[in-house]
């Protein structure tokens, strides 16, 4: 399916590793121009030639910490002077580190909330700034259901994940009338399928720290599809909701991705 993403202009955070990788490759996929947000510029520069050779109008690296505000403004500048506007913004950026809320520490809850919510703010303020004079535009945030379920050992997480749902939601009904759709992704337990697929500042560059092989079986044979996810599964949900064609009377939706492990209606 044509989804009419040719020569738009994308952002995507955290593009260069695991999901955001897929989700840049599926852009890519469509003939979009990418601008990668990532910290590690050596991996997101190996996704960025991937994307080139996939049919990306053209895919270009920009290194930005989220939770900084002014390179988050650095990211936006350098996609609009290349592009002159900026169609979908993908708030990807994500950490976690699996341990129950009793073993956490004040420190570990405030990288957390950087990453995970103050990095979408300041995405999504810079996106706005442009996307209300366009009158246009598409964000798509991505949550986890653990947002949705909560879950041993997300306690932080689940908490952040579910201010981002709450939060696009609402950038949905106050921006709606600018022809900006807002929307979220929630994931379930989606892992690389390959060692390349990461880089150094992953989560999942330690596997092993994640989840055991034991673990990942568990998980899958007690999902309904009986199978854990992969990036691709995640960046097809985007590029759909980013989508105008595909998706143009959707907003404010929370939709999860994660084989059938929360399923609210």
């Amino acid at each position: 399916m044509d989804l009419d993403l040719k020569g738009k202009s994308v952002i995507v955070t955290g593009g260069g590793s695991n999901i955001g990788r897929a989700i840049v490759l599926a852009f890519a996929g469509e003939g979009a121009h990418v601008t990668i947000g990532d910290i590690d510029t050596a991996q997101a520069e190996k996704t960025a030639e991937f994307a080139r050779t996939l049919g990306a109008a053209s895919a270009q690296v920009v290194k930005t910490d989220v939770t900084q505000f002014d390179q988050v403004g650095a990211l936006f500048k350098a996609a609009m002077d290349k592009h002159g506007r900026v169609d979908v913004l993908v708030n990807n950026v994500g950490w976690d580190q699996l341990m129950f809320f009793t073993q956490t520490t004040p420190e570990f809850w405030r990288k957390v909330i950087d990453i995970n919510y103050v990095g979408v703010l300041n995405c999504t303020k810079h996106a706005l700034d442009i996307m209300i004079k366009q009158n246009s535009g598409a964000i798509v945030s991505i949550s986890s259901d653990a947002s949705r379920q909560g879950e041993p050992r997300e306690a932080v997480y689940g908490g952040v994940k579910a201010a981002v749902n709450s939060f696009m939601k609402t950038i949905a009904k106050e921006n709606g009338r600018y022809g900006i759709r807002c929307n979220v992704v929630c994931p379930g337990v989606t892992i690389p399928s390959s060692a390349d697929e990461v880089g150094g500042n992953s989560m999942w560059t330690h596997a092993e720290s994640m989840f055991t092989p034991e673990q990942l079986e568990k998980v899958a044979k007690a999902l309904p599809l009986r199978k854990v996810g992969r990036p691709q599964d995640i960046a097809n949900a985007v590029v759909f909701m980013a989508s105008n064609k595909a998706a143009g009377h959707v907003t404010g939706q929370v939709l999860s991705v994660s084989g059938g492990y929360s399923m609210i209606g």
